[in-house]
Order: C-alpha cells, then structure tokens, then sequence
C-alpha cells in the first residue's frame, strides 16, 4: 500500500496511523500515543498551557524539533524558555533568522556558521569587499524583527552530499562547501524557514514567531575555524527573547555588569595590570592585590592545614615524558605551549599545564602502607597553558595561573569520607566569601564517546556512583551533566550564581582511579599484597586569577572586611592632626588591623569621596574635638557617619566583624 502525504512535517498521513506507543516522562508517567504524534500534539494532550510554551524536545536522548513525528516508544523532555535546552533552540532558530536578515541585506554576503552559546547566539559571515559596522545593526536588527513576525515554521530534511555540494556551489559559498565535504553522506541536513535554506543539525523552536525581541550586541573579528591562518570574518553577537520585557531586563543587567567588569576595577584599585612586553595573558599583580592573593592564600592554607594537608612545591617546567606518562600531551599537547629544547638532542620539557602529575610522582618518591593514607599533597601551584588572543580576556581566560590544587591519595574504602571532607571545605570557602547561590554539577563521561576518556570502564563506574552517592549524602542540589567530565576521570563541579545571576563555575572534585594506573602507584595494604590507591583532584577556587575576578564583580571591589586591602583610611581634617593621626594608626596596627593615613593638603570632602571610590570598608576622621577628647569619628562605606568611639571600642567592633565576616560575609 502506498500514502501520499501533503504535509510536510510528517513523514505518513495521520489517518493511516494504526499502531500505539508508550511515551515515557520524567515523572515516570507514561501514556499511549498513535504512531506519528509530535512532541507539540504530545504537549496538547497535556495542557494548551505547556503547548504554547514548547520550544524543543529530546526523545530517548538525541534533540528533535517540536514537530517531530514519533514512530516508536520511548522517553520524551519537553523543553520550555525556563530550559538550558530551550533556550539553546531559541538562539539557535535565532542565529537562522539573522542569518535570513544578512543574506537579504547584503546578498554577496558569504554565511559560515552561527551557534547557540551560553547568553545569545552570534554568526560568522564573510561581508568581502563589503563593509558593515556596529552603525549597520539597528538596520538589521529592525529586519530581523521583521521576518520573525512571520512566523515561518522551522523545518528539518535530509540532503545527499551531492545535493548539499551542489547548492553551496551555487551560492559559491567556500566555506559551506569545506564544512560539507568532511561530513559522510547520509548524515547531512538542511534546515528551511521562509525562503531561506541553512546547512544545519537541527534543534529548533516550532516557528519563527516565538522571537518578540531581539538585540544585536557586538561586532567582533573571528578567524575561520579558530584558525589565525585562515580568512578573517565579521563575527555578530545577538541575543532574543520571548518578551521584550526580557530583553530590557537584560540590558539593564549588562549595564550593571559594565561598571562591575574586573578588568576595570582591579585598575581603579589597584590590584593587576597587563604588559604587552610581558605577554598576553600573563597578569602582573600589584602590590594591593599580591596582597590580597596572600590573604586568600593563606585563609586556604589554615583550613587545609586543619583537614590534614601537607603543602609541596613543583617546579613550573616538566619532562616531555612526565605529560606522555600522565595522558595529557596526547590530549593537550596540539594546543599547549611547545615543547622546550635543551642542549640534549633527546631531552624536551614543557611548561607545566597541569600539577597533578608532579604529584603523583611525589607519592611515588617513597613505599606506602594502607596505615600512612590517606595522604593529602595541597600547592599554589602556577600552571601555563596557550590559548588563543582572541580568546583571552582579563583574569578569566589567561595564559598562565594559579591553581590552588591539591590531591589525595586514598584507599578505595577512604574514598567516600575523603570526598565528602571536601565537600565540606568548599561548602566553607564559598560561605566565608558570599557565594550563597549554587548548584552542584556532577559531570560524566559520555559513554557514546570513549575515545575522550581514558582508563578501564568498571573504574569509570566505580568513579562516578562514588561522586553521586557523596552529593546525595551531602543533600547537594545537583544536575547531572554527560559528557563534561575530564578525560581521566567524572567530577563534581560547583555552579555558583553572582550577584548578577550569572553563573560561574567555581571549584571541582575529581575522582580517578586511572593516573595511579599510569604512574603505578601503590600502597601495601593489610594482607601485605599491593594495592592500588584512589586519587581525588580537588580545587575549591578553581584559579585563583579567576576566582578573584568572579569576586571582584560578584562584590562589585565591597571585599569582605577580613580580605579587603585598606580596612581603613583615617583622614586628618588638616595637617596639625597628624601626630595624633599617627597613634590611632599605630594603635589599629597593633591590633592587625590594615591602616593608612590621609594627610595631604586636601579638602576633608574630597578625601572621604576618594575613599568611597577606592570602597575602602571604614574611615576615621580626625579634627579638633577627636584630639581633644582622644577618640574617633567614624565612616562606614555606603552607609556615612555611624558615630564617635575610643579607640578601644572601634578596635572591637573591627576584630567582631572581621570575625564574622570569615563566615557570614553577604554581599
């Protein structure tokens, strides 16, 4: 028998539909469908509410389009805007409308490609001998805006490779057709909305209408492939949302982030600059933030002294064959720092990208019983690693950084107390530091794709129940990520939202059972046989280059009082004040509290004013009546005058919340 269907977006007519499937859903419900139903009619048969808000769908764990016909049971999500995975189909579908909106302004224009990343969506076009500018994108933004009120529907079709090669070569589109000629035939697919056609893997919203606001932020430029050897393109930056109360709030938002960006608060305070002579991505830290690097240091170094840990140093370069033995060179050693020559003609070294094989080799220094583990090895230690210009940014993204790493070498039984002692000394690093707002990520392996991953399967399983079992014990709020684990072992990563709500990742843990195997390392257990060890890799700041650049925005510089560089400014009214100036100092210096003195030939206005900008916590003024009666005026930042105090009282109210602060600071 055949059918002939006329609509497009099922593969047979509804009517000759006669067998039933089970659709499986989160909440371990199920219920029977006819053959052919889309996850949209699957959303009506729920409520018109949630249909209306569909945007994507995953059926047994691969993507589909909303209107995807369903031909055999299995297990559905449908994704809405409040979904990573429906925003993700939005900004793709948006990155074709812009897309659309480029090639019927600029129609010369060559297309490349256009993702969905983590706040928006950009694309990559070739303009020629055309100019654009960020003066062209109100233009387009209006056409954009324009073709989504149409509400054109998003409809995915297979293509030959013959076909696919043919249509690019019409539009002489080089880039197209380079993409096209490394994929095999029968996996290739086009996406069409309106009268425009994309070479595209699918994931859209159901139609162009969903999109109410849209704006184009930036223009940047963008090698081909990431490569610096290849043609340089336009790169546009846009994002879209299903309100344009949305895009407001987000705007509003970016503003914030603008006057928080650590880039130009670490320079207002002093903390960091960059040189072009020293390198790109190589930060230069100033006196005021060594300073504060030190503090965070040495506040890490005290709790893990209390956890067992016993600190060590490794040298910042490495044998070539340290990094073979570990894995890392063969999965990083393309994109790192080349390998540095020495006289020997057979001895090459690397800078050192990550510390935990130097340890693994400390471990193996000396002989181990079960009765010494576990053994706890904590360094500052500074790792480089090349990543490219365009890539970099600030304290974020840089070539060369300190983690504050730290491994454990444990017996398989330790391995769940261990991990959860951990737990705890994150929990307490972001507590003392305002980060209150977090989720755990627990990051597998993507068992789709072993050739990522490294080390036998059973020890992977092994690995990762240990890490949920711990985040379950622990009453974490977790997700679960596949295939964002490293390549030698799953982890658990902390998702920490900032004062903005964005979110970063800050601190990780990572079980292994596969760098022992590499280095062979073992312990004698009680039945005087070898065994062994488990390694955990842990770094609650991450690095502390990008933590402190998180913090600096997330605090917008407002440090907490025990961390912040200048507790305290006094400012004289004028310069007969300052000998009595210099005994509160000493008084204050006596008592650990970090001081300066204000006596220069300026306005007592100004000198609060400055010291508002530079957001130092407290300021003591003193003038006529403070000599007399020996005591202080006292400035809190943000808050002004709080009143007079000796000069033992002020040294208590300090001490009692620079106390507090350790462990309850909020922004």
């Amino acid at each position: 028998m055949v059918f002939v269907c006329l609509n497009k977006t099922h593969y047979l007519c509804k009517d000759f539909y006669l067998n039933m499937i089970e659709i499986y859903f989160p909440d371990k419900t199920t219920k029977s469908y006819e053959e052919g139903v889309t996850p949209i009619e699957i959303a009506q048969s729920i409520s018109e509410g949630l249909a209306r808000n569909v945007l994507s769908a995953e059926f047994n764990g691969e993507t589909v389009e909303a209107n995807t016909p369903l031909f055999k049971s299995g297990n559905i999500v449908l994704f809405t805007w409040k979904d990573k995975e429906g925003k993700k189909a939005f900004w793709h579908s948006s990155a074709h409308v812009l897309a659309q909106t480029i090639l019927s302004l600029y129609p010369e224009a060559k297309l490349t490609i256009g993702p969905a990343i983590e706040n928006g969506f950009y694309y990559d076009v070739d303009f020629g001998l055309m100019s654009f500018s960020e003066n062209d994108l109100n233009k387009v933004e209006k056409q954009f805006l324009d073709f989504a009120r149409e509400k054109n529907e998003f409809k995915m079709r297979m293509c030959s490779k013959a076909e696919a090669l043919n249509f690019y070569r019409k539009e002489n589109n080089q880039f197209k057709i380079e993409l096209i000629e490394n994929l095999e035939d029968g996996t290739i697919s086009f996406c069409d909305h309106s009268d425009f056609t994309d070479l595209c893997r699918g994931g859209h919203i159901p139609h162009t209408g969903f999109i109410k606001a849209v704006k184009l932020l930036s223009i940047a430029g963008a090698y081909w492939r990431g490569d610096d050897n290849n043609q340089q393109l336009t790169r546009i930056y846009g994002i879209s949302f299903p309100k344009q109360k949305e895009l407001t709030e987000y705007l509003n938002l970016l503003e914030e982030a603008k006057k928080r960006d650590h880039r130009k608060l670490g320079k207002e305070l002093d903390l960091f600059t960059f040189s072009k002579k020293v390198g790109q991505g190589l930060p230069l830290w100033l006196p005021k933030g060594t300073a504060l690097r030190e503090r965070l240091e040495n506040f890490l170094k005290k709790a893990q002294k209390k956890a067992g840990y016993e600190q060590v140093i490794s040298p910042h370069i490495g044998n070539k064959d340290l990094y073979m033995t570990s894995g890392h060179y063969e999965k990083y050693g393309a994109d790192s720092f080349q390998p540095i020559q020495t006289p020997s003609a057979d001895e090459e070294f690397l800078l050192k990208p990550m510390n935990c094989p130097h340890h693994c080799e400390i471990f193996k220094s000396r002989s181990w019983s079960y009765r010494d583990l576990p053994k706890r090895y904590a360094e500052f230690g500074t790792v480089y690693r090349y990543e490219q210009s365009g890539e970099l940014h600030g304290l974020t993204r840089v070539r060369g950084f300190t983690q504050d790493d730290a491994h454990i070498f444990c017996t398989p039984a330790q391995l769940d107390i261990e991990f959860k002692k951990v737990i705890d000394l994150v929990l307490y690093v972001f507590s003392s530091l305002g980060f209150d707002d977090f989720k755990a990520q627990v990051s597998l392996r993507d068992k789709k794709k072993p050739g990522k991953y490294i080390g036998d399967k059973k020890n992977w399983e092994l690995a990762e129940k240990a890490i949920i079992s711990a985040a379950e014990e622990k009453k974490l709020n977790y997700v679960v990520e596949t295939g964002e684990a490293a390549f030698y072992g799953p982890k658990l990563d902390f998702m920490v939202k900032d004062a903005l709500g964005r979110q970063w990742q800050l601190g990780t843990i990572q079980v292994d059972y596969n760098l022992p195997e590499r280095f062979d390392l073992t312990y004698k257990g009680s039945d005087n046989s070898l065994h062994r060890p488990v390694m955990i890799h842990r770094a609650p700041f991450g690095s502390m280059e990008r933590f402190i650049a998180i913090l600096l925005e997330h605090t917008e510089g407002n440090f907490p009082l025990w961390l912040i560089p200048e507790q305290v400014n006094i400012l004289c009214v004028s310069e007969k004040h300052k000998n009595y100036a210099k005994k509160v100092l000493n008084f204050l210096e006596n008592h650990e509290i970090r001081a300066l003195i204000d006596i220069r030939n300026e306005t007592i206005g100004k000198k609060i004013r400055e010291s508002e900008i530079n957001k130092v916590p407290y300021m003591i003024i003193i003038g006529e009546k403070e000599v007399e009666n020996e005591n202080i005026s006292l400035r809190k930042h943000r808050e002004g005058d709080i009143g007079n105090f000796t000069l033992k009282a002020v040294v208590k109210k300090l001490e009692n919340e620079i106390e507090e602060s350790k462990t309850s600071f909020k922004v």
